[in-house]
């Protein structure tokens, strides 16, 4: 190959990662992807306990990828393994509850599938996890089961509290907290992720942003403690730069726990402990595999948080929307019956949609 020839490829090849790398700098920077914490903000997380080494941290050292093939063997297995039943054939059974009409005084439990779900108790409305527009960066990537999106931004009355347990994508729908910024007074958050909202258009005023055994007193007999949970969190290339969060929300009648996403870990216990008589305790059920097990909930262990946890009644989330992990969509609808009739937990079990009472 002469010189010229060689010098033609070089500048060709140059182009084309120069254009990738453009690409991707531009794909990144959409404003979907938020932002990173600065200013006072990160100085408030360089102080945190639980942050070191230029990142949050769980409680325990938690290896990410727990599988013998490895962080590339196992993202090639996710991708190309086929899995029987990963979606399901037909559409997934839904309720479409007019949340306009509910009456403040009722005490009450919607779930809107996956994590998403709304609380309205003592007169108070808490919306958690909302997630109505896309839980990817791209619209092609973890579409909803057939019949399961039929809850959007608009279908929401006005929300007290805006909860947040993470910022990842399948959680924090930029599309869905843009549409709902004028009717939500406040959001909590674990620390950092306050900064996707100010970038977003939220008052600073408005975040209720907590370190793990942090509290804060909220209105009329509300509090909200922010807790522990073993996880991880990011939207885009840098990892844990805000924190993962359960929360124990305290109203003048209940203690309600949101366990967010997250493996098992002595935290239930201590929770468990700490806060007795928890009235209704919400865990993951779902996007489990043996290749990640000790960052999110695997069937093994559900039964053993909840008891850790000694709540009166459970509701297990993280299901029936989306395929994200390759084991059967109704799985977790099996482990929940189980925990229920082998297992003699109290299970709360919705339908997507059901109005439950509290």
């Amino acid at each position: 190959m002469s010189k010229n020839k060689k010098q033609m490829w070089l500048w060709i090849v140059l182009a084309v990662i120069g254009i990738i790398c453009t690409s991707v700098f531009i794909f990144i920077n959409q404003p979907s992807f938020g932002s990173l914490p600065q200013g006072a903000r990160l100085e408030r997380i360089k102080r945190s306990p639980h942050y070191r080494d230029g990142q949050f941290n769980n409680l325990h050292p938690t290896q990410m990828m727990t599988s013998d093939e490895g962080r590339f063997g196992a993202m090639l297995s996710f991708l190309f393994r086929k899995t029987e039943n990963l979606r399901p054939e037909n559409e997934v059974p839904v309720i479409k509850t007019d949340l306009h009409k509910l009456g403040r005084d009722e005490n009450v439990l919607i779930w809107f599938g996956h994590s998403s779900y709304f609380i309205q108790v003592d007169g108070k409305r808490f919306l958690v996890d909302p997630v109505f527009c896309m839980a990817s960066p791209v619209s092609f990537v973890n579409k909803p089961f057939k019949g399961t999106d039929v809850y959007k931004p608009e279908d929401m009355p006005d929300i007290d509290y805006m909860v947040i347990s993470h910022d990842h994508w399948d959680h924090l729908d930029y599309r869905t907290v843009k549409s709902l910024k004028d009717r939500v007074g406040k959001v909590i958050c674990g620390l950092g992720v306050g900064e996707h909202f100010e970038y977003w258009g939220y008052d600073k005023d408005r975040l209720v942003e907590l370190d793990w055994y942090e509290d804060a007193v909220l209105e009329n007999g509300f509090a909200v403690h922010c807790l522990p949970t073993r996880h991880f969190s990011g939207r885009g290339l840098k990892a844990n730069q805000t924190l993962w969060a359960s929360f124990l929300i305290e109203t003048p009648s209940q203690k309600i726990y949101m366990a967010g996403d997250g493996g098992y870990d002595s935290h239930f216990e201590e929770i468990g402990k700490h806060f007795p008589d928890i009235d209704l305790a919400i865990l993951e059920n779902g996007q489990y595999n043996e290749g990640w097990n000790l960052i999110h909930l695997m069937p093994s262990n559900m039964a053993k948080a909840a008891k850790d946890l000694k709540a009166k009644k459970i509701m297990t989330v993280h299901h029936s929307k989306y395929a994200l992990a390759k084991h059967p969509w109704n799985e977790p609808l099996t482990n929940e019956k189980k925990m229920q009739e082998q297992d003699s937990l109290n299970m709360m079990i919705p339908e997507i949609g059901e109005v439950m009472p509290l």
